[in-house]
């Protein structure tokens, strides 16, 4: 018996990491992109902004989906105070954000919209991650090695940042990484 629901399975989202994730479920799938604007409306409270824009993404799709297609969008955010995160514009927008971040516990939250032909669903994965107090040397090193651009919060838990600052997580290690796997899982089980 195949443990996985017998779909068309295609992963929206240009990220290597989501695609490499989804693979590590064991899923066969397709990627399809598309261009969407990211904006939200301002008075969403930041719990919700992921989902929105996974939502949001899976729009774009609607009329394209088949009978048997299952189409998985995301969109994770990182939250400090209460202040969203968005990807670095440049090396300072991503020294700011990494010192911010330093010493401090913050939320990643990634939003999942789960879409066939007939209907759709979306939920979300919240995990907090403490880092150390980094240094300004240590920040530097990693922004100019790995420089990570397109990422919320100016970081990558699965790169040499998450290795040597991050002190503890609470929930979901992959959420962190952009698709909370065992919780997708779970839905498209029941899917």
């Amino acid at each position: 018996m195949n443990w996985i629901p017998d779909h068309n399975y295609i992963l929206a989202s240009k990220s290597p990491r989501r695609q490499e994730l989804l693979k590590s479920l064991g899923i066969k799938f397709q990627v399809r992109t598309k261009e969407v604007d990211e904006n939200y409306p301002e008075n969403l409270s930041p719990d919700k902004i992921p989902g929105f824009l996974a939502e949001k993404k899976a729009k774009a799709f609607n009329s394209e989906l088949n009978n048997n297609d299952l189409l998985i969008t995301a969109d994770t955010i990182v939250v400090l105070n209460g202040k969203v995160l968005e990807k670095p514009l440049d090396y300072n927008h991503a020294f700011r954000m990494l010192s911010a971040l330093s010493g401090k516990m913050h939320e990643v939250i990634t939003g999942v919209c789960l879409s066939s032909f007939e209907k759709s669903i979306v939920f979300s994965s919240l995990t907090n991650v403490q880092f150390k107090k980094l240094t300004n040397s240590e920040i530097d090193y990693y922004i100019t090695t790995f420089k990570p651009f397109d990422k919320a919060g100016a970081y990558g838990i699965q790169e040499w940042i998450g290795s040597i600052g991050i002190s503890h997580i609470e929930g979901s290690f992959y959420n962190v990484m952009g698709l909370p796997l065992q919780k997708l899982y779970e839905e498209i089980q029941k899917f």
